[in-house]
Parts: structure tokens; C-alpha cells; sequence
């Protein structure tokens, strides 16, 4: 099993920056790509951005050029650094990590309130 805890949510205002982070435990070795989802209020749950273990990135298309997600694999931490943010990055913040060959996120962390003021 993998257990994964976020910190570094919070409040600021629209412009502002904050960086998140997600540190797993457990069989850390069985994790490749790991993930940040987010989930505003009223609408479904979307994948902002995820790195493999071999730092391959891919990005939700609105957050390109502004988020950066990196990993430091000897520390089982991915983060999520957000720069220039927007009213509507508000939303609650999910770590998410799968496997070698899982098709899915296997693993989900308890998540981490972002709000942008205007």
C-alpha cells in the first residue's frame, strides 16, 4: 500500500503563487507517475498535471505556463508549484500516484483547499 499526504493549500490572492506538496510512504517503489487533480465546487474532478519517475510531465492546457510539476524521487515527494493564479484555480487539490502498469490512480491523498481571491 501507498499512502500519500499533501500540504501547502491555502489562500491568495489572484497573481499570487503557492507550492504544493505530496510526500508518499509505504511501497514507494511501486509508484511511476504521480498527479495533481483538483475538484472545484460543482464540477467533476480534473487532472491538473503528472510526472513519471522519469520526470516526463503532461499538463491540463489552462495551467500550462503557469504550474510546474516536479518530483524529487529520493524524497517520494512530487510538487506542484502555481504561479499567476486565477479565481478559478479555486478548488480542492488531490495527490494521486499509479503503478508499473496500472491503467488508473491506484492511490489518492485526503486533498488540500486552494482559494484564489479576485
Amino acid at each position: 500500500q501507498v499512502q500519500l499526504v499533501e500540504s501547502g493549500g491555502g489562500w491568495v490572492q489572484a497573481g499570487g503563487s503557492l507550492r504544493l506538496s505530496c510526500a508518499a510512504s509505504g511501497r514507494t517503489c511501486s509508484i511511476n507517475v504521480m498527479a495533481w487533480y483538483r475538484q472545484a465546487p460543482g464540477k467533476q474532478r480534473e487532472l491538473v498535471a503528472s510526472i513519471t519517475r522519469a520526470s516526463t510531465t503532461e499538463y491540463l492546457d489552462s495551467v500550462k505556463g503557469r504550474f510546474t510539476v516536479s518530483r524529487d524521487n529520493a524524497k517520494n515527494t512530487v510538487y506542484l508549484q502555481m504561479n499567476v493564479l486565477r479565481p478559478e484555480d479555486t478548488a480542492v487539490y488531490y495527490c494521486a500516484a499509479r503503478g508499473w502498469v496500472s491503467g488508473s490512480y491506484d492511490y489518492w491523498g485526503q486533498g488540500t483547499q486552494v482559494t484564489v481571491s479576485s
